[in-house]
């Protein structure tokens, strides 16, 4: 549970993060790289006085994840172009005052075919059901659930082994928010808690790749992947979303 003056520091972290990725996403375009993605990101984090959580974590290089069509998670920054009909994944944490903020959101390069275009509109949905679902008194598991139960009606896969997670003065504490129904995740709902929920749609399996690098997650059969996150409290009714602009 987070007291009082941490939360109010994690609004801080979580707005900076949240404007850092608008800042970056306003550039997404063909003929953009990824590259280009991260230095705006990174440099609107280091301005306003935050540090890119990702940057050295665990080894990680870049201050941002950038995630492309097939790639379903912890894609890395590079001289990739994005091509018209791209999907492309943002995923920017900030440090600031001791705690962290962290979200993600999935935007569309140049005309994108109406496949994928309902994949990220429905993948955005889920995660608002979900946030929804959160009250106090609840299993962890109300949120795969719902987000589970949802993704159905579509045929969609839901990756199961990337999570959402408990967050504060850590980047990852040790809570974990599953994103399909999980009769393990018992814990119950109680506010002051913090974290993630970020769940991850796919066209087909949920069953995934990780490339030499060690980093990028990438789907088996090679469709494509959407995701949305926020970093959330929990309320006396319900929860209160962190990371907006």
């Amino acid at each position: 549970m987070q007291d009082a003056e941490t939360v109010e520091k994690m609004r801080i972290a979580g707005r900076i993060a949240a404007q850092a990725m608008a800042a970056a996403a306003e550039l997404i375009a063909p003929g953009v790289t990824t590259d280009q993605l991260d230095a705006v990101a990174h440099a609107y984090m280091c301005d306003h006085g935050a540090y890119p959580s990702d940057l050295g974590y665990r080894g990680f290089p870049k201050s941002i994840c950038t995630s492309i069509n097939e790639v379903i998670c912890h894609g890395i920054p590079d001289s990739t172009v994005l091509q018209d009909g791209d999907i492309v994944n943002i995923d920017a944490t900030a440090y600031i005052h001791g705690v962290h903020g962290d979200l993600n959101a999935t935007y569309l390069v140049g005309d994108v075919d109406e496949e994928s275009r309902l994949l990220v509109e429905r993948t955005r949905e889920s995660l608002n059901r979900a946030i929804k679902a959160v009250k106090p008194g609840r299993q962890i598991n109300v949120i795969g659930r719902v987000i589970e139960s949802y993704a159905k009606r579509f045929d969609y896969g839901v990756v199961r082994d990337f999570t959402g997670h408990g967050i504060n003065t850590s980047f990852h504490s040790g809570l974990i928010i599953p994103h399909y129904d999980s009769d393990r995740a018992t814990t119950v709902i109680k506010p002051g808690m913090t974290f993630t929920i970020e769940p991850m749609l796919t066209l087909g399996t949920y069953d995934y790749e990780v490339w030499p690098d060690g980093w990028t997650v990438v789907t088996k059969d090679r469709k494509r992947t959407a995701q949305f996150e926020h970093t959330l409290l929990v309320t006396a009714d319900g929860a209160e979303i962190l990371t907006l602009p």
